[in-house]
């Protein structure tokens, strides 16, 4: 019922990725882990999948998780959305990445980081379709969600000094 996923667990937890692309692998019959492993188990391939730069199989696992409709796993299906909405975003279809990260934005996203990021994103996919206002709405939720991660900081600064040049 659990199978090897908390083996895989637990070489992600420790930095091992092939480890636990390994034990990943020995998992044959995904559809009889409880629900919550099971979104779990097809988050985990997404981001293998991403990783290789897979980005169809990527969408088709990310898409699996989400179908498993687990009620004990709330948290997961904000941040399942939002990555789906960065696939999207990748594969060069923004409107439908626009869709995604605004659903997961609403579902809601369990860490600040990922949240900021998704605002960031959201943020600048504004001010490509010329809509200022909301633009600046979403980069001050980013700033509120404070993420830690350097990235995003640099980001946050980068952009704080050109959203006062733009209109409206």
């Amino acid at each position: 019922m659990m199978g090897t996923m908390r083996l895989v667990q637990e070489s992600v937890a420790s930095g091992d990725v092939d480890a636990a692309m390994e034990y990943i692998k020995h998992i044959k019959f995904p559809k009889l882990l409880f629900k919550p492993i099971r979104m779990a188990y097809y988050m985990l391939q997404s981001n293998l999948a991403l990783a290789s730069d897979d980005l169809g199989k990527a969408e088709d696992n990310i898409r699996k998780s989400l179908q498993t409709n687990s009620t004990l796993a709330g948290d997961m299906k904000g941040s399942n959305l939002m990555q789906l909405g960065f696939i999207e975003l990748r594969k060069g279809n923004a409107k439908q990445a626009r869709l995604h990260l605004i659903e997961a934005v609403k579902i809601g996203i369990p860490d600040n980081e990922s949240l900021a990021a998704t605002y960031l994103q959201l943020c600048s996919m504004e001010i490509q379709r010329q809509n200022y206002r909301v633009a600046k709405e979403y980069f001050k939720k980013a700033k509120q969600a404070k993420p830690k991660n350097e990235e995003i900081v640099k980001q946050i600064q980068l952009l704080e000094k050109q959203i006062p040049r733009l209109p409206g």
